[in-house]
């Protein structure tokens, strides 16, 4: 044991500071955690309650309009449509919380045996994850490029034409953007395919060239948006007091702008790009349809179209999961890139 004024060991000094500092930053994952699983039960409730509240049962609109009675009942008591809606409620969420979404009703129509959901969107899922992620992997890098650029030739003709090209990036919906890309890379160049379409069985990763103008739609408003932010935030950092000082001690431009301005800068910046990254994801629906691409997002379209309400459920559950980890993530990147924000935790 160490007396009171003495000093402590020197091996155990290096183990408390770095316990000290990561303790609060694990305290906050551990609540940012449950107030995220906490919000995605919320989610599930809303979920579950709209889709309830459709006209029609599930079953009597995968069997469709000449269904008889008794068969109506009977899909549903194969699904488990029969019970009170609680009952309903906790049995797929607990089946959920164990991997299993259901059966698709419109799937067990057609079939006559039960379609579970998770075997129906598991390709789908890793062909939007694969759309989504390629577009977020370029999308930080181009978004802190231009930002930074724009932000050093704040008023000059660079930073004029760079941010006139994003401002018209930013108006552009997806559908018009990947229009544009279609009329130019295909019509016009006959380099690209207008359809993107992945053979079922496939990965998406194995056909690159399918990717690139259903990543290009998607990135096309996410980084021109992200960016004017990021140029935002760069000219603030950039006219800071300590910067300012830095400069006048002669130290290197390049090392102000790594060391100090975009350490700063990129802060604030993670909320964008978490922002930017759900986009992404919701931009996915629009831009799946538009090129025909096999991917989560054109599933749910044809689920809608098709009153395969326990599908939708499945996939606007997984939607909202994604929604929620990302915004865990961007909060516990936030608070380890600022020391100074675990002090307030």
């Amino acid at each position: 044991m160490t007396l009171a004024g003495e000093a402590a060991a020197p091996d155990q000094l290096p183990t408390t500071v770095a316990y000290r500092k990561r303790a609060p930053l694990l305290r906050f994952f551990l609540r940012r955690l449950a107030t995220g699983a906490l919000t995605l039960i919320v989610a599930s409730m809303l979920i579950f309650a709209a889709t309830d509240l459709l006209p029609g049962s599930p079953a009597s609109n995968a069997l469709g309009k000449f269904a008889t009675p008794q068969d109506i009942r009977a899909l549903n008591e194969k699904l488990g449509f029969d019970h009170p809606l609680p009952v309903r409620y906790w049995n797929w969420l607990s089946g959920a919380a164990q991997g299993d979404l259901g059966d698709s009703a419109v799937g067990t129509a057609n079939s006559g045996t039960p379609a579970p959901i998770w075997p129906l969107i598991r390709e789908r899922l890793w062909n939007s994850l694969t759309l989504a992620l390629t577009a977020a992997i370029l999308l930080v890098p181009l978004a802190l490029l231009f930002g930074t650029i724009s932000a050093l030739k704040a008023g000059r003709l660079t930073d004029h034409t760079i941010s006139t090209g994003l401002l018209a990036l930013i108006s552009l919906p997806e559908f018009v953007a990947g229009t544009l890309l279609v009329l130019v890379f295909f019509s016009l160049l006959h380099w690209l395919e207008p359809n993107s379409f992945i053979p079922p069985g496939s990965a998406a990763v194995e056909h690159p060239k399918l990717l690139v103008l259903p990543v290009l739609t998607l990135l096309a408003a996410s980084v021109a948006w992200a960016a004017r932010l990021v140029r935002a935030g760069m000219i603030d950092v950039l006219d800071s007091e300590y910067v300012q000082s830095a400069r006048l001690h002669g130290l290197p431009e390049g090392r102000i702008i790594r060391r100090y301005a975009l350490r700063n800068a990129l802060a604030p910046s993670v909320q964008v790009f978490a922002v930017s990254i759900q986009a992404l994801f919701g931009g996915v629906i629009v831009t799946e349809v538009l090129f025909s691409y096999p991917g989560l997002g054109a599933q749910l379209v044809n689920a809608v179209e098709s009153h395969d309400t326990t599908l939708v459920q499945g996939i606007a559950l997984l939607i909202a999961t994604f929604y929620i980890v990302v915004n865990v993530v961007a909060d516990v990147v936030v608070v380890a890139l600022v020391p100074r924000l675990r002090t307030q935790l």
